[in-house]
């Protein structure tokens, strides 16, 4: 097809270059190591051409829902769970340790702890959604973070980090994996092991780690561009909660 700029001149348009789909029908499997997501009866391997296998049908199901979901041609954005899969087969088992280091260092400059000297209804604001969680950080995992305001680096208490370390540590790659996702996706720690523990849900977590941001969208309006990209961040969140509670199904 072709479009026309201006009478006489025609510009090709742009190619599309997701893949077709390639299949009909979708549907889950037990295999001898898990559950499967088989695709016209073959099954899915991962971008390292791994076997797409999950421990429990529930999230065998998920991912197949995205599959299924998918149009002319597939858009892999619109897969945020089986992406989170590929990961954790592909890569996490070699990175598990480096993971866990990571998800440490986000709590020891977790954004929660970062408070604004000024004004006072954002100062309120980040109290009034952030106090609460690190209480219950607290409180259910032993990681006491100490918060402050200003940009320089707060000196957590190595207890607390060590706290964060541990509970990382002792997780499979498919937690780890949701946990390391939600803590980059929030800049948090604390709100990655919310999610994680299902202190709340993915929605929820996505509007404690936008305090700043919802601030100034009341203060100034919305900006098309950020609000897209706040979408596709809450997506992820609810994708990574999606995903952890199918782990959890039985």
């Amino acid at each position: 097809m072709t479009y026309e700029t201006k009478p006489g001149v025609r510009m090709p348009k742009p190619e599309d270059n997701r893949p077709k789909r390639f299949y009909t029908d979708v549907s889950v499997a037990e295999g001898e190591g898990g559950w499967e997501v088989r695709l016209d009866g073959r099954s899915v391997k991962t971008p390292a051409k791994n076997l797409l296998q999950v421990p429990t049908r529930a999230l065998a199901e998920l991912l197949a829902a995205e599959w299924d979901a998918q149009g002319e041609r597939i858009d892999a954005p619109l897969m945020p769970a089986n992406r989170l899969c590929f990961v954790a087969i592909d890569l996490m088992g070699e990175a598990h340790g480096a993971t866990v280091a990571e998800v440490t260092r986000y709590a020891a400059n977790d954004q929660l702890c970062f408070r604004a000297p000024e004004p006072s209804d954002l100062v309120a604001a980040q109290a009034t959604a952030w106090d609460p969680m690190l209480d219950w950080a607290r409180r259910e995992l032993g990681v006491d973070l100490r918060s402050g305001t200003g940009i320089l680096p707060i000196e957590q208490d190595a207890a607390a980090l060590q706290a964060v370390h541990a509970r990382a540590a002792a997780l499979d790659v498919w937690r780890l994996t949701a946990l390391a996702h939600a803590t980059a996706v929030c800049g948090s720690a604390v709100l990655g092991l919310v999610l994680l523990e299902g202190e709340r849900g993915g929605e929820a977590v996505f509007a404690l780690s936008i305090i700043d941001e919802a601030y100034q969208i009341a203060q100034w309006g919305h900006d098309e561009e950020a609000a897209q990209r706040l979408d596709l961040l809450k997506a992820e969140l609810i994708a990574a909660e999606r995903l952890l509670r199918a782990l959890d199904a039985s």
